[in-house]
């Protein structure tokens, strides 16, 4: 007991520290944003904020607005929303280096002098990725993320990290030792997650460009909740050296770095950026293809596939109605939408999804916990990783008449035998040529598929992990899926929440309806989804929806 009470101290010690140096980060933003106003009171701070990254990119490489206005201005900012929201957990405080060496040598790269802040999981050189783990507390990376390197060369200046909930496998922004982010635009709202922290800084207007992760649609869930946009690419169009994850080794769910922005245009120049011969040489598993300026810029009408729904998840009323306007939107401007019949989504979800990154029964998700002191957020989730395999056989057979979900769950997180593993990896393969087969079928260039919202209450999504079925099941696909925000919550649609039901009225679909709502004039985004290595034409299709 003596043992154990002294590690516990031990470890609130690392943790009461990691809130000191978080204290002295905004601490010392605040110094720097303080300094720069007093030595410089006639710029135009909100007018610099208000400039979309396009436009301010070409004005901090022709010279016209000074990189220090720029910096500063974000700076300032970005400690005003983690004040509100909780979302920054460190200052990179080198960036203050990095932007005095911009100016002096002028070496010029497509994001020069922009401020980019940065998902906790991703390496920055002599800073902790700590995934809300204390474990990772004091373990600065040895160097630079690939991309983070990538964004240096393009003359970005990384200047903040984010927060994270516990583990990454999450779409709340939790941990024990940062703290719970609000969403900037209701703080009673989770951000999402796991780049809750990006979500909550660039919907602020605190970041013009952040960098986060997917694996379930973690940076599709802040982006929708936070009204922005987000671009999660095929896994492998960008690289991942460097970058942390959640169940590391899992080969079924596909995990892929994308960038968090205001607008479309703003993901586009980012990818522009990053998709350079510094890329392809720093990691050459990542395929040679740079930007692709021609299906970008293209006019073309687009053959469109869309649902309204997965059978799986109800949508909410404004979700629903989301897609149904936007298609409309589509149809008036010429496009063609053709229906898309989603079919077996629950297997995808409980077979390939749970199945596929628990593989292991969950041993190695319940590994990352060994020595910490509370599994945030994780609840039951973190409980039945933990069961037997015999208790979870029992629990699913007793709790399959009444709770099929449930119950589905808890048979999908048994121990695999290695030929069953090659199995699932078969059989989702299979599962993508039979959807690619479909979309090629009905002659498809893209598909609008819609995106859970609104954002969820704070603690509602450690409790409904069986909503992410709409983002996941382009994770097990592997295609690249943006999200753009088109409308927001109503009267009506707070309403018609009243009768909602869900497909299977368990006890999921009741929370889900209760984590739904008080939401009016809260964002609801659209999915815009492209095949496996078409994220100019994702992209595309997004900035046609945002026109529009």
């Amino acid at each position: 007991l003596l043992l154990r009470w002294r590690r516990r101290r031990g470890l609130w010690r690392k943790v009461a520290e990691a809130q000191q140096r978080q204290e002295l980060s905004l601490v010392r933003m605040e110094a720097a944003a303080r300094r720069f106003r007093e030595q410089n009171p006639s710029v135009n701070v909100v007018s610099i904020l208000s400039l979309p990254l396009p436009e301010l990119s070409k004005k901090l490489r022709d010279g016209s607005l000074p990189l220090d206005h720029v910096f500063y201005a974000y700076v300032g900012k970005a400690l005003q929303i983690a004040t509100e929201t909780n979302c920054i957990t460190e200052y990179l405080q080198e960036s203050e280096t990095q932007l005095r060496k911009a100016k002096l040598t002028g070496m010029q790269g497509l994001l020069y002098g922009v401020p980019v802040s940065i998902k906790d999981s991703i390496d920055c050189q002599g800073h902790d990725s700590t995934m809300g783990f204390i474990k990772y507390l004091n373990k600065p990376a040895a160097e630079d993320s690939v991309v983070v390197q990538v964004l240096r060369r393009q003359g970005a200046i990384p200047f903040v990290k984010t927060n994270v909930p516990q583990s990454l496998i999450s779409y709340d922004c939790k941990n024990l030792i940062f703290g719970q982010t609000r969403n900037p635009l209701l703080y009673t709202k989770t951000p999402g997650g796991s780049s809750g922290g990006e979500g909550a800084l660039v919907g602020g207007g605190g970041s013009i460009l952040g960098i986060g992760t997917d694996v379930g649609g973690s940076l599709r869930f802040p982006a929708a909740f936070c009204g922005v946009c987000a671009l999660k690419p095929t896994g492998n169009r960008l690289s991942k050296r460097g970058i942390m994850s959640g169940v590391v080794g899992q080969k079924a769910v596909a995990a892929a770095v994308g960038p968090v922005a205001k607008d479309v245009e703003s993901l586009a120049l980012c990818l522009r950026a990053l998709l350079c011969e510094d890329m392809f040489s720093l990691d050459s598993t990542v395929p040679p293809l740079p930007f692709n300026e021609e299906v970008y810029s293209s006019t073309q009408p687009l053959r469109i596939g869309y649902y309204e729904t997965d059978f799986f998840t109800m949508p909410s009323p404004a979700m629903r109605r989301a897609v149904r306007e936007t298609k409309q939107l589509l149809e008036e401007a010429g496009h063609t939408l053709v229906p898309f019949e989603l079919t077996n989504v629950d297997y995808v979800i409980f077979n390939f999804c749970v199945r596929g990154m628990f593989a292991d029964g969950g041993t190695t998700f319940v590994k990352k916990f060994n020595g910490e002191m509370e599994k945030v957020g994780m609840g039951t989730f973190f409980w039945l990783a933990k069961s037997p395999h015999w208790l979870k056989t029992l629990l699913s057979w007793i709790a399959k008449p009444f709770v099929p979900r449930f119950s589905s769950i808890i048979g999908s997180m048994r121990p695999n035998t290695v030929d069953e593993v090659w199995s699932l990896h078969h059989e989702i393969e299979d599962f993508c040529h039979q959807f690619i087969a479909q979309w090629k079928k009905l002659n498809l260039d893209v598909m609008l598929c819609p995106m859970l919202g609104p954002a969820l209450g704070i603690g509602y999504p450690g409790q409904l992990s069986v909503a992410v079925s709409y983002t996941m099941l382009y994770n097990a696909l592997d295609f690249p899926a943006g999200v753009v925000p088109v409308t927001m919550v109503t009267d009506e649609d707070e309403e018609e929440l009243k009768t909602y039901k869900g497909y299977y009225q368990d006890w999921w679909d009741r929370t889900l309806a209760k984590a739904f709502h008080g939401s009016v004039g809260m964002p609801v985004a659209v999915q815009c989804v492209a095949l496996p290595w078409q994220e100019e034409l994702c992209l595309r299709f997004m900035k046609e929806v945002e026109t529009l």
